[in-house]
Order: C-alpha cells, then structure tokens, then sequence
C-alpha cells in the first residue's frame, strides 16, 4: 500500500476495527506497513532490529521476514504471550534499561508503546543509547487528545479518564486493561516535539501522523489542531555519529 495514500489508511483502520476478533490479520498488516515505513531510511537485510514493547511479536517476525536479525524486548509476560504465541528470540525487560550494549543496534522501534510508559523522556534516551551511530529509531505513539488517547475507553476521556472508565465498566461488566498514571499516560505532541528537536545526538529525519492519508507532516506543524488531528505521531530519528 503506497504510504501516505486514502487506500492504505481505509485498510489500516479496518483491519483496527477487528483488532479483537482477527488479530493476525490486523498486527500482520501493521507490522508490514511499519516495515516498509522503515526500508525507506533503512535496508532491513542484514540488520540487527531492536523491537521494544512488540508485545507477542508481529513486529519481530515481520523484520525476519525481510532478512533482518530481529530481537524483542517486552516487559509484560502476558503480553508476550497473548493469544497463545511463544515469539522465539524474546526476553522479558523492561524498555528503561535494556540488556544490551550501547550501540548494539541498526535499528531500534517502537510501536504505540510510549504512551504506556511514565518517563518518555527516559525511554526515548535508551532507545538512542542501543542504536550504533548512524542508525535509525523508529517511535509511534497515540497521544492523549487523540480520538484514540483513551484507548478502549475512547473517545470518553475527553470527559474526564474515571468518567471514561466507569461508563465502560457499566457498558461491558469488567474495568478497561488502561487506567491513567498506571499503564496509560497522557502524552502531547507538541512537548514530545520540543524534547526530541532539542536533542544533540539524534537527528528528527520524518515527524508526522503515521495514519493520516494527506500531507501526513503538515499536521503535526500546527500547534494545537496536531494534538486531537495527528491521531498517532511518528518520529523517524537518525542517530547522530558520535
């Protein structure tokens, strides 16, 4: 699917909307846009892939697929898990500090991870540790005033994060796997921007909406409208030689 096109986005957001009920079929056909995402800064074959948070793995394989040595990292024992896969080369860590030397990477990625975690500022910086010099770092999060900042309880946060949650616990008799300042944080597009640009030792290479099928980089240029229309931000960094 040509990125950015009205045809991949419609595919993607249709392939989200069965998330639960075909979840092969949904994180199959992300992990190949994300690939395909990263050949354009970055050959896959042959490099070594650092996939942080991947969850059970889609990611990961996909990377093999195109002849990359690819490793997860995911600190979450039911995720890695989930649905009954047992992804080979994974380790259990945490995305704070990864079991790994400084520069160990070709590339490092990150997919809708960053708003699960309390200290961006801190994963983004170990994430350009593992990357050699010369190398790419790929991070997408979902930002909290997206339609999609709640997650399952979307877009009812914008009432309020426990007005959200007590409305889908009466509507499905069980609280949401998110809860805000738990698992879920509230992360802007506009400070993560300002963090990243103000950085010395990576250079921002594609800032935009991963999804948005028009001018998916002009968006994310107007302050105010990026935070509810970026829907998800993408940052493409090259770190810098040292």
């Amino acid at each position: 699917m040509r990125d950015p096109s009205f045809r991949r986005s419609v595919a993607l957001f249709r392939a989200f909307m069965r998330e639960q009920t075909e979840p092969e079929e949904c994180y199959g056909l992300l992990a190949r846009d994300a690939a395909q995402q990263v050949e354009r800064y970055e050959p896959l074959k042959g490099a070594t892939v650092v996939d942080i948070g991947g969850g059970n793995g889609h990611f990961t394989e996909e990377f093999r697929r195109r002849g990359a040595q690819s490793f997860l990292f995911e600190p979450d024992m039911a995720e890695l898990l989930a649905g009954g896969r047992r992804p080979e080369g994974a380790v259990l860590a945490d995305g704070y500090l990864l079991p790994l030397a400084d520069g160990s990477a070709d590339v490092c990625f990150s997919s809708n991870v960053l708003e699960h975690v309390a200290d961006p500022a801190t994963f983004l910086s170990e994430m350009v540790r593992v990357t050699r010099p010369g190398g790419l770092i790929y991070v997408s999060f979902t930002n909290w005033y997206s339609p999609w900042g709640g997650h399952e309880t979307a877009p009812w946060h914008y009432l309020g994060a426990e007005r959200a949650r007590a409305r889908y616990r009466r509507r499905t008799g069980h609280d949401a796997k998110h809860t805000l300042g738990e698992n879920l944080f509230a992360v802007h597009i506009g400070p993560t921007l300002r963090q990243v640009r103000a950085r010395d030792d990576v250079e921002v290479l594609s800032a935009r909406s991963r999804y948005w099928p028009f001018l998916p980089g002009a968006i994310t240029r107007v302050p105010g409208l990026r935070e509810f229309a970026t829907w998800n931000l993408l940052l493409i960094l090259r770190r810098c030689p040292s």
